[in-house]
């Protein structure tokens, strides 16, 4: 177990470890072109989505000090220390009861008491030990972390002792980290010491430097099990780029550019473009949930409301017609007296003795009466009703159209103003008792088993096929007299 540093984001100047994942990003970018023509017009929409998918993963180099990983010689370099790396300074490879809390093999020992700078900079050195590892193979180019483990037996308080590492991608220094284990004045006796250092971008070589002091030239500083592990960040970046391209031809049809392209509009804003797995394009009506309140009861109430409201209309029109009927009434009175005048001479003339003023009187008082059997005056009526009548149906008509138009021209295109107009042209075409005298057919009874048809196979089924050819036969026979039954009822 390793102490380590973890980032929540991993961009290319991460510093340390990210957090492993994957992070999808998706960019849609859509370009419109219209080309037109005499006839009509034709449009592309070209729709590119990117599709960028990070994933990122933390891979660990093992111990490097160990001979057996190969970045270090078995014979020297390896952080048992049975052998002297080399660097500046005395210094002296125990072993045995030397070694103290560190074991009886071999350890490494800080012998110089001298206080300069180190080869890596660091100052109050008297002796180090140093050398330089080469990670080229592990392609390390988005940051990480170096950890280290060390154990340290100072029987000096006076002593100290450090740990440095350097970390470069070719000649360029990335990250260089010093840790002082124990300083002078300290009493830490043996302790096992671990840490690290997180740096950026890649590297390529590690050098590792541990050194201190031996104050009191009594015992200095002893050192052992230098381990040294590599953590980084392996990010895999994948694109994929998918470019849809629709093509529509409009066709102007007569009517102008601007109503075709709300005809465009109207077809794109109420269906879905929907992508098959074929790379094929196909639209999708989109269905809103219909108004369930609304019925032929509800439509017909709205109608007869734009009646009502235009009645005054009607009205105007009743005054018109009583005038043309008032009319026609004094036009007949006024050829009355003549005809009578007429009677009265001719009836002077040839007999004296007959009564001539009480015959036509009755004449007279009898036309009057029959007006209202007249043939003249029956037509008369009948025409009137007539007028009513069409004069009534184009009052429905006109408030039809205007509950369609109270739509507007995309609203119509909605779900329940199209289950609204349904229900207009019915109240129009007074379907409402259409289907009240219809004869209701009744299901055949054990047409349907119980018997379920076992999955990833299919079975001849004799049964089923009765029923399906001879039973289905008989059924539509029965159904064919059935109706032609009610028809001649």
């Amino acid at each position: 177990m390793w102490p380590s540093s973890l980032k929540a984001e991993c961009p290319v100047t991460a510093t340390g470890l990210c957090t492993p994942g994957v992070e999808e990003t998706i960019v849609i970018d859509e370009v419109e072109t219209i080309e037109y023509e005499a006839d009509g017009y034709t449009v592309t929409t070209e729709t590119t989505t990117t599709t960028t998918t990070i994933t990122t993963t933390n891979e660990d180099s093992g111990n490097i000090l160990d001979g057996d990983a190969g970045y270090v010689s078995s014979s020297k370099f390896e952080g048992d220390m049975d052998l002297d790396w080399g660097g500046q300074g005395p210094a002296t490879m125990p072993s045995g009861n030397s070694c103290y809390n560190l074991g009886t093999d071999k350890c490494a020992q800080i012998i110089g008491s001298g206080n300069s700078t180190s080869t890596m900079g660091v100052d109050g050195m008297g002796t180090t030990f140093i050398q330089t590892i080469d990670i080229s193979d592990l392609d390390i180019e988005n940051g990480g972390r170096t950890n280290y483990s060390i154990k340290v037996d100072k029987q000096d308080s006076q002593d100290r002792i450090y740990m440095h590492i350097t970390g470069k991608d070719g000649n360029t220094s990335v990250f260089s980290g010093t840790d002082i284990l124990s300083e002078s004045g300290v009493n830490s006796g043996y302790q096992t010491y671990e840490s690290g250092f997180d740096f950026a971008g890649g590297i390529t070589t590690l050098t590792i430097e541990i050194g201190g002091r031996d104050i009191n030239l009594a015992i200095g500083p002893l050192y052992d099990d230098v381990r040294i592990n590599v953590l980084y960040n392996v990010v895999n970046q994948i694109v994929t780029e998918h470019i849809l391209s629709v093509e529509m031809w409009v066709a102007y049809g007569g009517s102008t550019e601007t109503e075709v392209i709300d005809i465009v509009e109207n077809i794109f804003e109420h269906n879905d473009v929907v992508d098959s797995p074929t790379d094929d394009m196909y639209f999708e009506p989109e269905f809103n949930e219909p108004d369930m309140n609304m019925s032929y009861e509800t439509v017909e109430m709205e109608m007869e409301f734009d009646l009502d409201i235009e009645m005054p209309e009607m009205e105007i029109a009743d005054i018109e017609m009583e005038m043309a009927e008032i009319e026609v009434d004094i036009e007949p009175e006024m050829e009355e007296p003549i005809a009578t005048e007429t009677e009265k001479v001719a009836n002077e003339t040839t007999d004296e003795t007959e009564e001539p003023v009480e015959e036509p009187k009755e004449n007279v008082a009898e036309k009057p009466e029959p007006k209202e059997s007249s043939p003249e005056t029956t037509e008369d009526e009948t025409k009137e009703e007539v007028v009513e009548e069409k004069q009534e149906e184009p009052k429905k008509e006109k408030a039809a159209k205007k509950i369609v138009k109270k739509m507007g021209d995309k609203g119509r295109y909605d779900s329940t103003n199209q289950l609204k107009t349904l229900i207009v042209m019915q109240v129009l075409g007074d379907t409402k008792t259409f289907f009240d005298s219809q004869k209701q057919l009744n299901d055949r009874q054990g047409f349907f088993t119980d018997y379920m048809i076992p999955d990833t196979q299919i079975e001849n089924n004799n049964i089923a096929q009765y029923y399906l050819f001879m039973g289905s036969d008989g059924l539509i026979n029965d159904m064919i007299d059935s109706q032609w039954q009610t028809d001649s009822e």
